[in-house]
């Protein structure tokens, strides 16, 4: 049985795509996301369901037309409509060449300049630029920039990540 902290949500169905079952989704990293995959992940009656990608094309930057294993007609497709998509943590473990979405790194130690500061709590997502929001250990919590600059290694196997920011961005 799949649990929920062992996936991480990627976007959402949105609308049924022709007769054949196609159905087209969002993915909030980027349509090149999936390219990789062979499975999502659906929750279907409060259970995480795995379903099979048989075809994929993308339409734009942050949207695929899909056909899944099973699902073969329009109406089939229809149930799947505004339900949220996931991939296992696993399948970015296996494939270091997938970038991670940023959502993966909830719940994640850190380790800021070295140093153990506590988890990412929640992702920022409210204004254009995203930001790790770090619960202390104090129970203090500190915004920082999601940003590639700023990470310096993650270790998925210890759900540890960590960053090199300046003094002064810790100030704030």
């Amino acid at each position: 049985m799949i649990k929920r902290d062992e996936i991480v949500h990627i976007g959402n169905f949105k609308k049924p795509h022709g007769i054949k079952g196609e159905i087209s989704a969002t993915i909030y990293n980027g349509a090149q996301l999936l390219t990789e995959c062979r499975r999502i992940i659906v929750e279907v009656d409060g259970i995480f369901v795995p379903f099979f990608i048989n075809d994929l094309r993308n339409k734009s930057q942050d949207t695929v037309l899909m056909l899944i294993d099973g699902i073969e007609n329009e109406n089939q497709a229809a149930t799947l409509v505004n339900h949220e998509i996931y991939l296992l943590k696993e399948d970015f473990d296996s494939d270091d060449n997938m970038q991670l979405p940023v959502d993966y790194f909830s719940n994640f130690e850190v380790l800021i300049n070295g140093i153990y500061k506590g988890i990412v709590q929640d992702i920022d997502d409210s204004t254009a630029n995203l930001l790790f929001v770090i619960k202390l250990e104090n129970g203090d919590v500190k915004l920082i920039p999601v940003a590639d600059d700023f990470v310096t290694s993650v270790d998925t196997s210890r759900n540890l990540i960590e960053l090199e920011v300046p003094d002064s961005l810790l100030d704030l």
